[in-house]
C-alpha cells in the first residue's frame, strides 16, 4: 500500500510524456482534415466540422505522391536487411579481433562516426556518377552496404562482445568458422539489437531528404519527402492538404513504433534466456 502514492505519480508522469508526444500529431491530423485553403488552427482543434477527408486524395492528384511512397517503400524494404547484415558482420568481425587491431577499428568507428554528412555528400556524387548511378534508387540503397552509420556496427560490436566466449569455443570445437558463428551464434544473441538497428535505419531511409535530391533528378524516382516539397511548390497556401502529405510522411513511423514495442520485449526475454543449446539447436 505504501507504494501506491509513487505508482500513481510514475502513471501521471508516463501519461504527461505521452500526451506530449501524441498532441503534435493529432494537431496535425486534425489540421489535415480542414477545408482546402483554410490556415493552420492557433489552438488544437479537436475535430473540425467537417472533416474534410478528401484532402488525403487531393495530395495524390495534385502531386506524384503515390509513386514516391512506392520508391520509398521499395528503398526501406532492400536497405534495412541490407544495413542489419552488413552492420552485424562488421560488428562481429570486430568483436572477434584481438589486441591493438580490435581497438584500432573501434577508434576508426568512432572518428568516422565523428565526420559531418555533408562532407560525404561530394564524394558520394562523384562516386555515383563514376558508377553510373545516378538518379536510380541503387544510388539511395548503397550506404547500406556499408552498414548506413558507423554507430550501427558499433552496437552489434558491443552486443557481440557481451557473448560469453565459452559459446564461440564451444561452437568452434565442434567445427564451425566465423560465418557460422555468426549467423548460428551471434544474431539469434543479438536479436534486441537487430530490432534497435532495423528501427533506426528504416527511420532514417524513410526519412532521407537530402540524398534524393542531390542524386535522384527523374520524378518518377522521388522518394516520399521529396513529393511532399513538390506538393508544397505547387500549393504552397493551401495548408490542410500540406498537413495531409506530412501525416502522410509521419504515418509509418507512429505505426513502426507501436509495434515494435512488444518485439523489444519479447527480444530481450530471449536474449536473456537463450543458451547455447537453443542457439545451436
Amino acid at each position: 500500500m505504501k507504494r501506491t502514492p509513487r505508482r500513481v505519480l510514475y502513471h501521471l508522469g508516463a501519461l504527461l510524456v505521452v500526451v506530449l508526444f501524441v498532441l503534435p500529431l493529432y494537431w496535425m491530423l486534425m489540421a489535415s482534415l480542414r477545408q482546402p485553403g483554410q490556415p493552420p488552427p492557433r489552438t488544437i482543434e479537436w475535430l473540425p466540422n467537417p472533416a474534410v477527408w478528401a484532402n488525403y486524395a487531393a495530395i495524390f492528384e495534385l502531386a506524384p505522391l503515390a509513386t514516391a511512397l512506392v520508391n520509398s517503400v521499395l528503398v526501406v524494404l532492400v536497405a534495412v536487411p541490407l544495413t542489419i547484415l552488413t552492420a552485424s558482420g562488421a560488428g562481429f568481425a570486430m568483436a572477434r579481433l584481438n589486441g591493438r587491431l580490435q581497438r584500432g577499428t573501434v577508434l576508426l568507428s568512432i572518428v568516422l562516426l565523428m565526420i559531418p554528412a555533408v562532407a560525404l555528400w561530394l564524394p558520394r556524387l562523384v562516386l555515383y556518377r563514376y558508377l553510373g548511378l545516378l538518379d536510380t534508387l541503387a544510388a539511395l540503397i548503397l550506404p547500406a552496404l556499408m552498414g548506413s552509420s558507423p554507430f550501427f556496427v558499433l552496437l552489434f560490436y558491443w552486443t557481440f562482445r557481451r557473448i560469453s566466449p565459452e559459446l564461440f569455443a564451444a561452437a568452434t570445437l565442434d567445427g564451425a568458422g566465423n560465418l557460422a558463428l555468426w549467423w548460428r551464434i551471434g544474431l539469434p544473441l543479438a536479436r534486441p539489437t537487430m530490432l534497435v538497428v532495423g528501427v533506426l535505419s528504416a527511420m532514417l531511409y524513410w526519412g532521407d531528404f537530402v540524398s534524393p535530391l542531390l542524386y535522384i533528378r527523374s520524378e518518377s524516382r522521388y522518394t516520399l519527402p521529396v513529393g511532399v516539397v513538390v506538393l508544397r511548390q505547387m500549393d504552397i497556401t493551401n495548408w490542410p492538404l500540406l498537413m495531409a502529405a506530412a501525416t502522410l510522411l509521419s504515418i509509418p513511423a507512429v505505426v513502426l513504433f507501436l509495434l515494435v514495442q512488444h518485439w523489444f520485449w519479447f527480444a530481450g526475454r530471449f536474449s536473456e534466456s537463450a543458451d547455447a543449446t537453443d542457439v545451436l539447436g
